[in-house]
């Protein structure tokens, strides 16, 4: 059984052991479609995957180590290249890194002490990401409630409560109430924030809760009937914070104004954008109608090759020619070179026929109603429109 230094000081970086095995990776000894070499140690400082958390990474023996698992009781760490049975060998881990899933592990344990108790919901799930950690529960949660939890959690933080490892024994456990997640055999290792929470934890937690930093719970959605949490400690709060600092300044500088009026800044211009749009929509309806205006009134197939008009303003001019009594409209929007868009319908002919021919001929895709049909093709302009103009009988 490997030593585990991270139990008995979470702040250890550097140690040194013994390496007992170094064997190459199998699915014996590692999880995964993986290569390297699986090192156990007699002791360890290097934190295997387990409780939400990933594992710890670093250098040992000067090489690098990608993963820790613990697999039977054995703490196996994945290296890049082997090391040498029965050598005496220094372990280095990423500290800062260490650092920043402990904030993380022990701002979720605070949080959700805290919904449990204000709400009664168990946390049945723990993620800690690359980017931010998550938080499932088994109840909803609102906006409001989460700013209140927020605040709290991070009273906590300011209190600078020492937290607790204990390992109760089967009587001193049948006595106590703590969260757990899962079953567990054997010795149960309790973590406590006191007057906040005390739960079962196999991973690494800080000193005390000053070194959290900040708790920040950025976002929370509906989640298989509950709630999904997403929350940020200490450093990744900060540099959470530095980049929509750095964001909300260069919004507040396009927009002339303050950075904490900027969402107000935003909503006008919103509202000035939606009045111009609407004033473009009312003017290329204008465009669209006097288009359609030019078009002789004498019920033949048309074929329009257009630049300016696009998206629904295209069916709409369409359908101004058919109610001039044309027996088919085709309007194209786009060029030989990248292809078109296109819209073709009428009140005489059935078009989803039509336009099979006109996919096949011409590589579209698309289809619709029998008195209406759009999608994309590719050709030139005078062989789309000779092939119309002769499938509508008019050539």
């Amino acid at each position: 059984m490997t030593e585990k230094l991270f139990y008995q000081d979470s702040h250890l970086a550097e140690f040194e052991a013994d390496v007992q095995s170094c064997e190459p990776v199998s699915a014996e000894n590692m999880p995964g479609d993986r290569a390297g070499y699986a090192a156990e140690l007699d002791r360890t400082a290097f934190f295997p995957e387990g409780g939400g958390q990933y594992a710890d990474t670093g250098v040992l023996g000067g090489v690098r180590v990608l993963d820790v698992q613990e697999k039977d009781g054995r703490i196996l760490h994945l290296l890049e290249s082997p090391l040498e049975p029965g050598s005496r060998v220094k372990g280095c881990i990423d500290w800062e890194e260490r650092f920043m899933k402990m904030q993380q592990h022990s701002g979720e344990h605070i949080v959700s002490g805290l919904v449990h108790t204000a709400f009664g919901y168990n946390n049945g799930g723990f993620h800690l990401g690359s980017e931010d950690c998550t938080m499932d529960f088994d109840g909803e949660l609102t906006k409001e409630q989460l700013l209140q939890i927020e605040r709290e959690a991070n009273r906590a933080v300011w209190k600078n409560l020492e937290i607790q490892a204990l390992y109760p024994s089967k009587e001193e456990l049948a006595g106590m109430e703590y969260r757990s997640k899962i079953e567990i055999e054997g010795q149960v290792r309790i973590i406590v924030g006191p007057g906040y929470d005390v739960c079962a934890c196999c991973a690494p937690h800080v000193s005390r809760t000053g070194e959290i930093g900040m708790i920040k719970l950025t976002r929370v959605q509906r989640y298989k009937g509950g709630a999904r949490v997403t929350m940020l400690c200490g450093v990744r709060a900060l540099e959470d914070y530095e980049v929509k600092q750095e964001q909300a300044g260069e919004i507040s500088a396009l927009l002339c104004a303050k950075e904490n009026e900027i969402s107000e800044a935003v909503r006008h211009l919103r509202d000035e954008a939606d009045s111009f749009k609407y004033e473009l929509g009312e003017k290329e309806k204008k465009l669209v109608a006097a288009k359609a205006e030019m078009i002789p009134e004498d019920g033949k197939a048309v074929c329009i090759f257009t630049r300016d008009i696009e998206g629904d303003s295209m069916r709409l001019l369409m359908n101004m020619v058919l109610e001039n009594g044309h027996s088919i409209c085709a309007v194209f929007h786009g060029n030989d070179m990248d292809g078109y868009r296109y819209v073709i319908g009428s009140r005489l002919q059935n078009m989803r026929e039509f336009v099979k021919e006109f996919n096949a001929v011409f590589d579209g895709r698309g289809g619709g109603r029998p008195e209406m049909v759009q999608g994309t093709a590719r050709g030139h302009e005078s062989d789309i429109r000779a092939w119309i103009l002769e499938k509508a009988g008019e050539a």
